[in-house]
């Protein structure tokens, strides 16, 4: 029976991370867009789009633009020079990627209502040009669009008026267009006089990048065609707009322009794909206003004009890593619509996609129960492989966009469940070996089982051992703090190099919980200089847990203090845990002082404990009294020892005569250590334990012990 439970489970299992993959890919929230961007915006890094023939050509009120010609704005009278020179160059069509809501600021008729004027100085003032009707007349006849916003709050916009039709096929051509109840409009007069209006409205994604432009949008119950929409229509005189729906009222499929048909998003966007720089798409404002105009391939072409100032806050990024003004964006999608590169992701990618989730899923799972790990592995790999191939060939030779990373994300996800599911029941049927073994970690203690079989029962002895604890300072506060997925990495190093010096050292694990160890020496097999070898491995595992903590630090990734403690003394070791499971640990109080003296580190800020008991195996090495010490949960004092150690973690070259002369006085109840330790406290700041002793012959104590009523 318990097989056949296990096999039903291998059946329904892996379709609950197919079901619950499947639903990502059809609420598509912000994780699940970025992953699928991510590998869109690196197919683009990787092919930029090709650029043959002249670039759309921008005007660019630049920085230099702005020094030699005064802050913005400009007067109007600058711009409708500006218009006149462009048109003269013989350009298609002139878009203005800016929004002349506000008068000029530099009309006569505002100035006059702002001061106090005489009579005369009103006239004079009145008689001058308005910059705004000047402007108004350089658009009258010319192919000019001009640029507004869409707003989401403020009043209802006038009806436009449209030079163009709306002509649709499909009902659900306009139905899923985004839209806005107000807009930020261009002065009347200005957009009475242009010969078309767009909107400039876009929205970056999630991660501020600009992947897509909108082709059309609503305001209120009018259709607004974009800036880039705009300039296409009036550069080859297309009196219409053309909209295709998608079957079954799915929302938009194209727009067609003339002789242009652009395939956009079923709310009416097109993506955008961008080319590499090209300095030689931009053309200085200031160039233009000095006459220094001889170009050529202004001829017929579509140019916007715009800014790439920063002080005028139109910079966005794009996929290939890049900041760019925000009209550029609209300078590339002109360009690879006229040049016939569309970036499409058709409205059935998301079905095919949802398709190869659990198709794939199923494949892989299916390999996964069936055969062994490399097997399933194998197939996984091959299989997100080619999905990613395809992927990329759809990008590279159709410029169509193809998520490859969700299905990639379902193939993982089914290959482990299917071979957690398998594991389980090869585990099963190894259940003997494996409750036998799966707690000997030690290769000592692996190896001592194997020569001494017999030992496999359940029994102690009693034997005096040596122990060490250890235990990160505020690690699970750091993680809360930083990413699961690196405090993960972090700590399994770690432990790796921890256990790595025990089993140098010819300690056997006891038990790893959490971020701690605790180790034992003498045991299984005893160790006459068990003490001694304690005492180095713990200098070993100081040493080691610094320098990986001052590795970390400097990749900029935080990471606790290790704390040790050492102590000996007689338990009973052996197999514990009753009939089900095999134990092998220590029992006994010395394995209690050996922790409680780790968890002293903490109130003395000290980082090795050692007892009484280390001290004396290991006489040569330099240590200073901490105190006699009484545990939690204990009555008897216990003198506790910290191992000098140098900048490098090595043994200090010889003892601290001045802490050892101040403790002698502490000890011995001598009223002048508070002063010996005032004036040593005064000269270390930087030293813990010092700072300690200080500190509790400021609250009163007078002598060398002390009584812990924490952990």
């Amino acid at each position: 029976m318990g097989s056949l439970s296990i096999s039903r489970w291998a059946l329904a299992l892996p379709i609950v991370p197919i079901a619950l993959i499947a639903m990502l890919q059809l609420w598509s929230p912000i994780p699940v867009q970025t992953l699928r961007h991510t590998v869109f915006d690196q197919y683009q890094r990787w092919h930029p789009r090709p650029t043959h023939g002249d670039p759309v050509r921008i005007v660019d009120i630049d920085e230099e633009s702005l020094a030699r010609r005064g802050q913005w704005p400009w007067p109007r009278t600058l711009l409708a020079d500006l218009v006149h020179r462009l048109q003269a160059a013989g350009a298609a069509a002139i878009a203005f990627d800016i929004v002349f809501a506000e008068p000029d600021r530099a009309n006569p008729r505002l100035l006059s209502r702002q001061w106090t004027l005489s009579p005369g100085l009103a006239a004079q003032l009145a008689a001058l040009p308005d910059p705004d009707a000047e402007f108004a007349a350089s658009l009258r006849g010319a192919p000019v669009v001009l640029g507004y916003m869409l707003a989401d709050s403020g009043p209802p916009p006038p009806t436009l008026e449209t030079p163009f039709r709306i002509v649709t096929v499909g009902e659900s051509a306009t139905r899923r267009l985004p839209g806005a109840p107000s807009a930020v409009l261009p002065l009347a007069p200005l957009r009475q006089a242009a010969a078309g209006l767009g909107t400039i409205s876009f929205t970056p994604d999630a991660d501020g990048v600009i992947r897509r432009v909108p082709m059309l949008q609503k305001l209120g119950d009018q259709i607004a065609p974009s800036l880039v929409a705009e300039a296409l229509r009036l550069a080859q005189g297309s009196p219409r707009y053309l909209l295709s729906a998608l079957p079954n009222d799915l929302g938009l499929a194209s727009v067609q322009i003339g002789a242009y048909r652009v395939p956009v998003t079923p709310t009416g966007e097109a993506w955008l794909y961008y080319s590499a720089p090209r300095p030689q798409r931009y053309l200085p404002a200031w160039q233009v206003l000095d006459g220094q105009l001889n170009d050529p391939s202004l001829r017929g072409a579509i140019v916007l004009i715009g800014t790439s100032a920063k002080g005028l806050m139109d910079l966005r990024f794009n996929p290939l890593g890049t900041p760019i003004p925000g009209v550029e964006a609209h300078a590339q999608l002109i360009e690879q619509i006229r040049n016939g590169q569309p970036l499409n992701r058709p409205a059935w990618a998301e079905a095919l996609e949802l398709l190869a989730i659990i198709v794939g899923g199923a494949l892989v799972a299916g390999v996964a129960l069936s055969g062994g790990p490399m097997r399933s592995a194998a197939f996984a790999l091959l299989l997100a492989a080619a999905f990613g191939t395809a992927s990329w060939f759809a990008f590279h030779q159709h410029a169509l966009l193809l998520d490859p990373a969700m299905p990639a994300l379902a193939l993982l996800a089914c290959y482990l469940t299917g071979g957690i599911t398998r594991h389980m029941a090869a585990e099963q049927r190894q259940r003997w070996v494996r409750n036998a073994f799966s707690r000997y970690v030690s290769p000592n203690l692996v190896s001592h089982l194997i020569e001494n079989p017999e030992q496999l029962v359940l029994s102690g002895r009693r034997q005096t051992c040596s122990f060490i604890f250890t235990d990160l300072a505020d690690f699970t506060a750091l993680m809360e703090r930083i990413d699961p997925a690196l405090a993960v990495s972090s700590l399994n190093a770690y432990l790796d190099g921890m256990i790595e010096i025990v089993f140098r050292h010819e300690g056997t694990l006891d038990r790893i919980i959490g971020d701690a160890l605790a180790v034992v020496f003498s045991a299984p097999i005893e160790q006459p200089d068990h003490m001694r070898r304690a005492h180095a491995c713990a200098l070993d595992l100081h040493r080691f847990a610094s320098d990986y903590v001052a590795q970390l630090k400097a990749r900029g990734t935080d990471f606790g203090e290790t704390r040790i403690g050492v102590h000996a003394g007689e338990v009973i070791v052996g197999n514990f845990g009753g009939s089900t499971l095999f134990d092998y640990r220590a029992l006994g109080d010395a394995v209690n002082v050996a922790s409680r003296l780790e968890g002293l580190n903490k109130h003395l800020g000290t980082s090795i404990c050692v007892s009484d008991e280390i001290r004396h195996a290991c006489p040569e090495m330099p240590m200073r009294p901490i105190g006699r010490v009484v545990l939690k949960g204990r009555t008897q004092a216990l003198l506790v020892y910290e191992p000098l150690l140098d900048a490098q973690g090595q043994p200090a070259a010889g003892p601290d005569l001045e802490y050892q002369a101040a403790y002698d006085l502490l000890a011995g109840h001598d009223a002048a250590a508070i002063n010996a330790f005032r004036r040593l406290a005064a000269r270390r700041p930087a030293d813990a334990l010092v700072q300690f002793q200080d500190k509790r012959l400021r609250e009163g104590d007078r002598d060398d012990l002390i009584v812990m009523l924490e952990k």
